[in-house]
């Protein structure tokens, strides 16, 4: 069997193994693959996995031995799930491998904004300390976590998690799902209306799936809706908003910080508002990346082609 990796280097820069696959069948492994090279790349494969390389339905329709598309990654939309079940090819995604890793970076970036971390560390490693008269300084209002509201938009599995960590930092907790029924209390978190986690919430936290429904739900007039002052933090997807509304509230304090680990062009363009504006504090899109993380990734992607050629597909999203 004849296995393609299209772009294997941000899952395995090369500290990880690639034995696995190697057990099954005859493996080629790519660190990138431009769109141009896609079809020549995997035109004799029987099993590709990618990452981010784009196998719509045009390229599909020119890999005549194709059987099976396995993706290094949760979500699923560089494929044309249609085109490929279509052909009988059964499209394999990774669940739940990064959780733990994706709530850290959460509150990593929810505590560097609270507790002003980034500024009072540059402002100590240029002399300012040093320089202070004083025992202590600070360069900004500091937050204390305890007591404040949390409201968490999407409440699977990180979610979920997400609420777990604040709860036991004493916070209260809010959630908001298009699945979830208002004023229903689970495990101490309260389900409420979306517009009433923007107005209630001191920490808005996003953890919903990308949808034609919720792109740019973050705009100028859900922002009008939040308390001033309030954090937004977004681990989810980029497009969920819209970058220069969030970017505006920012430069004229009416949200107090925003962290974010994705944005919706990535790598993002020299203009994206968000690389620039006032308590913007971005991380490229690594929340997923720990190396335990990418070891399970690794892991269930295997285990994936492994029951592919057993006969029993699993984590198939087509």
């Amino acid at each position: 069997m004849k296995i393609v990796i299209l772009d294997g280097y941000t899952t395995n820069p090369g500290d990880l193994s690639w034995n696995g696959f190697e057990e099954l069948g005859d493996l080629t492994i790519y660190d990138r693959t431009l769109s141009e090279e896609k079809v020549a790349r995997a035109f004799e494969a029987e099993i590709v996995l990618s990452n981010k390389v784009v196998l719509d339905a045009a390229t599909i329709a020119q890999l005549p031995h194709l059987k099976y598309i396995g993706l290094f990654s949760t979500g699923y939309n560089v494929v044309d799930l249609q085109a490929a079940r279509a052909r009988g090819i059964p499209v394999t995604n990774i669940p739940s491998y990064s959780t733990e890793s994706v709530v850290q970076s959460t509150f990593a970036h929810l505590l560097n904004i609270a507790s002003n971390l980034s500024q009072n560390t540059t402002t100590v490693r240029n002399g300012d300390w040093v320089k202070s008269i004083d025992f202590c300084y600070w360069n900004n209002s500091l937050m204390e976590l305890f007591g404040k509201t949390l409201g968490i938009v999407g409440f699977g599995t990180i979610g979920q998690r997400v609420a777990q960590v604040a709860q036991a930092f004493g916070m209260n907790v809010l959630a908001y799902g298009r699945h979830l029924n208002p004023g229903e209390i689970r495990d101490g978190v309260l389900f409420v209306p979306f517009e009433s986690l923007l107005q209630k919430s001191d920490i808005i936290s996003l953890h919903c799936p990308l949808n034609d429904d919720n792109r740019h739900f973050i705009n100028q007039k859900s922002l009008a809706m939040v308390k001033r002052g309030a954090i937004l933090i977004n681990t989810a997807r980029g497009p969920l908003l819209d970058e220069q509304a969030v970017a505006d509230a920012l430069n004229e304090g009416r949200l107090g910080g925003f962290g974010a680990d994705v944005l919706s062009t990535e790598p993002p363009q020299n203009n994206n508002p968000l690389l620039n504006a006032k308590n913007s504090y971005i991380t490229a899109h690594n929340a997923w990346a720990t190396f335990e993380a990418r070891s399970r990734l690794i892991s269930i992607a295997v285990a994936n082609v492994q029951a592919f050629l057993n006969g029993k597909p699993q984590n198939v999203v087509n």
